[in-house]
């Protein structure tokens, strides 16, 4: 059954060397999603943190939607329990229908991929583009140096000082959550378009 409240898009690694500690914050965000009543929508990989969100979410009754590139599918890299899948032409198109649907971003660790498209979604809300909550998941501090060049960029004027509202750190899933349901509630805080 498709949730009222919608989806949660998770952005998140398919490494699959990733530890235990970033792989049991990842189940447990999916664990309170499906119980808080989201969906989730997501990249659809069948490894590393991706799959663990999805996995658990599943095991509490939640819904996940896949969304992957045709080239990953015929790599074999497609999650087979999945809720929903769509297969796209491109990552291009991966991202801007992963965004579509959703109404919230939350982004767990990851590496090159997950770094691109949570930079990208930032630089949409920077521009006005989108308006929803960005969250990094911050396991183990990894967001902290990412946090700390920001807020370098903001320091040394090349973005404006609101736009260290354009995302959110937490520091656990439930954290992550309320952030979400808290902004979506009472409003997602805005910038200044232009620097």
């Amino acid at each position: 059954m498709i949730s009222e409240k919608g989806k949660i898009c998770v952005f998140a690694a398919s490494s699959k060397n990733a530890g235990d500690v970033f792989m049991g914050q990842a189940s447990k965000l999916g664990q309170l999603m499906a119980s808080r009543g989201w969906d989730c929508i997501q990249g659809g990989g069948s490894t590393g943190l991706m799959r663990a969100v999805a996995d658990a979410m599943l095991e509490h009754g939640g819904h996940v939607t896949g969304v992957i590139p045709k080239f990953m599918v015929d790599n074999g890299w497609l999650n087979p329990r999945l809720t929903d899948v769509i297969i796209t032409a491109d990552m291009h198109q991966r991202k801007e229908m992963m965004i579509q649907q959703a109404r919230a971003i939350v982004a767990l660790p990851g590496g090159l991929g997950t770094l691109e498209e949570l930079l990208e979604v930032l630089t949409w809300r920077q521009l006005g583009l989108i308006t929803m909550p960005v969250v990094l998941l911050n396991t183990a501090g990894f967001f902290e140096p990412l946090n700390a060049m920001l807020m370098r960029c903001i320091e040394s004027r090349f973005m404006s000082e609101t736009h260290n509202l354009l995302w959110a750190l937490a520091a656990t899933p439930v954290e992550a959550l309320d952030i979400v349901e808290r902004q979506l509630s009472e409003g997602v805080p805005l910038t200044e378009k232009k620097n």
